[in-house]
């Protein structure tokens, strides 16, 4: 039987533009075992871990005239070598090339007539490694009920236990003059779900999100700030399809010194060092910075430890779901989102960081944010899950509010592998909505931060000077850290 798209699903299928294509996606960069690792290896394990997100062998069906929205509907010729390919970077591979090839993946839309998500084996990279690319349209990970490809192929174990085979049979694809009549069966049954759908197909995502934005729990604070105008910036300008992408990786003991030191969270010290690199960046590009001069970040993860402010990735070294299960009720991770204005103007860190600490601690205590508990359980890694619900959370504001999106999601403390191959490194890649020239997106795995920067080619050429800036603003954060204790 076909199941409809929910009407954000709906709104980002038809969302996508040339210049901004709405999939999610993630970089893995691991270790090649003694035995090697293959493409078959990767295609055997993909396959027999397909049952657990049944959605990935699922395609769109629209609706004829526009009746209703499409439906999900089995793939009967699903391939999965059509999917899962294969690319290699000429020996011994750097990671400025990687990074090139991940630009120009990202840059290309998912095929619509197939199920919507691609991965990618990329070998040949140096220093006896390999990288595995994901790309997950935003309509098809919520994050909820259906999950990201790459999240279900990590183990906590090198041999972990096999899964039983499952033999799937693709249900019979219905007929355009079904999904017609039982189009039109809905207009006479629920004449609201027609006019939602006619709305969405003829003024786009924006009209049709506002329920959702409303359901999601957001804070009044938020609302507030939403009906101003995002401050005007180089980070607000059209875009193309092409896209340059860059990463910053740094240690999270840095941030947990910090965050011991000045009694803020993780969080905190994390927009804060996305503060000093985007003034620096400004700066470096004679861009007009006053005292005054801020940056409207949407932050749609945000994951806090409610007792102590701990936050982004400061789970520990235990399995996720151990240190999520002794947790007391008040005490559990939550989901949220919020606008936060960076002060770009301020020229010291540890003010910049005072500023950045005070608003999210108000949003803090006004949030209803949404349990991450159950994400966290399935397989100890849900950060391309907790992507996709922050880019999710993202869309139901519009972008004329906030000039770009930093999202992030916390990941475990230990090791993670996929065939027997440890991975070493995992970067997210959020896309671009239209005019945004820049979106960061970060993840802690196994001690560290792992920053992902997709950014417009044209617009943002200097994309990696922001990443060396991100740097030198940690630093900046953790020199300041320790002259306090002097």
């Amino acid at each position: 039987m076909a199941t409809r798209l929910t009407t954000q699903d709906a709104s980002f299928y038809f969302l996508e533009a040339s210049s901004s294509p709405m999939h999610l996606g993630s970089l893995a960069i691991f270790r090649t075992p003694r035995s090697g690792f293959s493409y078959e290896r990767l295609l055997s394990l993909v396959e027999q871990r397909l049952a657990l997100v049944p959605r990935y062998r699922q395609k769109v069906r629209e609706v004829a005239f526009g009746l209703a929205r499409p439906v999900w509907v089995d793939d009967a010729d699903f391939d999965i070598t059509y999917h899962i390919r294969r690319s290699a970077l000429p020996k011994p591979g750097s990671d400025d090339q990687l990074h090139d090839l991940i630009a120009r993946l990202t840059s290309r839309p998912l095929d619509r007539t197939r199920p919507l998500w691609e991965m990618y084996l990329v070998e040949g990279l140096s220093k006896n490694r390999f990288a595995i690319f994901t790309k997950s349209h935003s309509a098809l990970v919520d994050g909820e009920h259906a999950l990201d490809i790459g999240q279900v192929i990590l183990d906590a174990s090198k041999n972990p236990a096999p899964m039983a085979e499952e033999l799937w049979m693709p249900a019979r694809e219905p007929k355009d003059s079904a999904l017609v009549i039982d189009a039109l069966t809905e207009l006479v049954v629920r004449p609201g779900e027609g006019i939602e759908a006619l709305r969405g197909a003829v003024n786009g995502v924006a009209e049709v999100a506002g329920d959702a934005l409303r359901a999601a729990g957001k804070v009044a604070a938020v609302l507030r700030t939403a009906t101003q105008s995002a401050p005007s910036s180089p980070l607000n300008a059209p875009i193309s399809r092409n896209r340059r992408f860059a990463v910053a990786k740094t240690e999270l003991s840095d941030y947990r010194r910090i965050h011991n030191r000045f009694g803020c969270s993780i969080n905190d010290v994390v927009l804060a060092v996305v503060t000093g690199a985007l003034r620096n960046w400004l700066l470096s590009r004679g861009e007009p910075v006053t005292a005054s001069s801020t940056v409207r970040a949407m932050v749609p993860m945000s994951v806090y430890v409610s007792a102590d402010r701990v936050g982004f990735g400061d789970v520990g070294d235990r399995p996720i779901e151990s240190a999520e299960d002794d947790r007391s009720e008040d005490d559990r991770s939550e989901v949220s989102s919020f606008l936060v204005d960076l002060p770009v103007g301020e020229s010291n860190a540890v003010v910049r960081l005072s500023h950045i600490a005070h608003a999210t601690e108000a949003h803090a205590h006004q949030s209803r944010g949404v349990t991450a508990q159950t994400l966290m359980r399935i397989s100890g890694f849900a950060p391309a899950s907790l992507h996709a619900m922050g880019v999710r959370a993202g869309s139901r504001l519009s972008q004329r509010v906030f000039n770009l999106i930093v999202t992030n999601a916390p990941g475990p403390q230990f090791p993670l592998y996929v065939g027997g191959a440890r991975m070493l490194e995992m970067y997210p890649v959020s896309p671009l909505f239209e005019n945004q020239a820049l979106s960061i997106g970060l993840t802690s795995y196994d001690g560290f931060v792992f920053f992902g920067l997709n950014a417009d080619r044209g617009a943002m050429p200097d994309v990696d000077v922001v990443t060396a800036l991100l740097h030198e603003a940690l630093e900046e954060l953790v020199d300041a850290s320790n002259e306090s204790r002097v």
